[in-house]
């Protein structure tokens, strides 16, 4: 079967009257909701695409009915963004901030794009396949024709039926919206309402964003951080723009938790430090050797930090919207390349504990300024998604046998491996002639039968 052996996907065939919006199963508050800092970065203005592989397809009928009660908590993703620059000197939502360009969500009730499709392929045939996304795989998602990412709808999903009675799950949820921990929160919310109607859900989601709104102006705003720049120019290297100008082909490698106790052994004995600590500085070096960059270049890894406990006073539990700030960790790459990996993972460590209370305050106050943009020129962007449970949804005919991306990037994905906790999936997209080397120095710590390249 020709999926089989190239890899792309059978042809898609929606249903007809497709899609259809998906509104709140009752009235929503309607008012404009003002977006933190920490959101409204370009950085984060794209959607994150989860996709799901289910052995069994659940009603259509039922997924439609819970996603319409769950909006009814969970209502700004029923709304739009919109960009507020008429706006000057008026409270939006009670916190005085002036328009100049500031995403704003109007809560309005618009609704949910959502789209049935059925593909010619059975649920074995995708699992030969689901390691590595290619473009074929866009079709599983349901393409809004907008011109600008403000008109894209904060929520898309489609279900695509398989021939064998499964079906495969994606959404596309907008990362100006909520952050992983929250998309998790939000997708356990629908598949809790999909299996237990009448049941409330186990956590209220918390709305508001006021609460990483910056303090007064003080006198402690940093001038500089290591993950930002103010740089506008296309002066001096910009590895970011170099990979995106070529065809990239993604680099799957899974490591099991026995896998991450040899690669600890590499460093010196008298080290603790975490799998992703490990992980991160062994995936930040073998990317730079692969890359085979000028030594002299400075390079940097960015990779997210919870801060839902690192303000005052403390975040409610059910926030959902984007609650972390970018660790950096820096250094050349003849030092990165060159050095022990107890060494990289020094760094990796001495990043996560600079974010502290008042590092992150003076990142929000810092985020004022819309100049200040994150600096991914020469960065490698790990985001951690094999601890959020995103692999544990249950729409009430089993867990997924398969969670990941449905897009591969430049940007390094720690992915979670269905069945098996302790393991983690590593995806990051490359050019074609340097990802055999990827693998390879990825791989070298461990005997060939000890790790699986997918």
């Amino acid at each position: 079967m020709q999926s089989l052996i190239d890899d792309d996907l059978p042809y898609c065939c929606y249903e007809q009257n497709q899609p259809c919006l998906i509104k709140p199963s009752n009235p929503t508050p309607n008012h404009m909701l003002h977006l933190s800092n920490l959101d409204d970065q370009k950085f984060l203005r794209f959607s994150i695409k989860y996709l799901y592989l289910f052995q069994k397809a659940v009603s259509v009928d039922r997924l439609k009915h819970s996603l319409s009660n769950v909006l009814v908590d969970y209502y700004p993703l029923a709304g739009r963004l919109k960009t507020l620059r008429s706006i000057s000197h008026e409270d939006v939502d009670g916190d005085g901030d002036n328009g100049d360009d500031r995403l704003q969500i109007d809560c309005n009730g618009e609704g949910v794009v959502f789209a049935e499709a059925f593909m010619d392929m059975s649920v074995e045939e995708f699992l030969h396949v689901s390691k590595k996304p290619n473009k074929s795989w866009r079709k599983l998602i349901f393409r809004v024709d907008v011109s600008t990412f403000v008109d894209t709808p904060p929520l898309v999903v489609q279900v695509t039926k398989l021939r064998c009675g499964g079906m495969i799950l994606c959404t596309a949820i907008n990362h100006c919206f909520c952050d992983g921990i929250g998309t998790s929160q939000f997708l356990h919310a629908w598949a809790h309402l999909t299996t237990k109607p009448t049941d409330s859900l186990p956590i209220t989601p918390f709305h508001s964003r006021h609460v990483f709104k910056p303090c007064s102006p003080s006198s402690h705003i940093p001038s500089t951080h290591p993950a930002f720049t103010t740089n506008t120019g296309d002066d001096g290297m910009n590895l970011n723009h170099y990979l995106k100008s070529q065809p990239l082909v993604p680099a799957s490698l899974t490591y099991t938790g026995s896998n991450m106790v040899t690669l600890k052994t590499q460093c010196a004995q008298s080290m603790k430090c975490t799998t992703f600590e490990v992980l991160a500085a062994h995936t930040w070096r073998s990317w730079a050797k692969a890359l085979n960059l000028t030594p002299s270049l400075k390079i940097k890894l960015l990779f997210s930090i919870n801060i839902r406990n690192k303000v005052i006073p403390e975040i409610p539990k059910g926030y959902y919207a984007n609650g972390f700030v970018l660790a950096c960790a820096y250094t050349s790459v003849n030092e990165l390349v060159s050095d022990d990996l107890h060494n990289i993972v020094k760094l990796v460590q001495e990043a996560k504990s600079s974010v502290t209370d008042d590092s992150v305050s003076g990142i929000l106050e810092l985020l004022n300024d819309k100049n200040v943009k994150t600096d991914i020129a020469t960065s490698l962007v790990i985001s951690q998604w094999a601890k959020l449970g995103l692999e544990d949804l249950d729409f009430g005919e089993g867990k997924p046998l398969h969670m990941g991306s449905l897009t591969s990037d430049i940007y390094c994905l720690f992915l979670p491996v269905v069945g098996d906790s302790e393991a983690v999936r590593v995806l990051v997209s490359l050019p074609e002639s340097v990802v055999s080397k990827f693998e390879h120095y990825m791989n070298k710590f461990l005997d060939s039968n000890n790790v699986v390249a997918n």
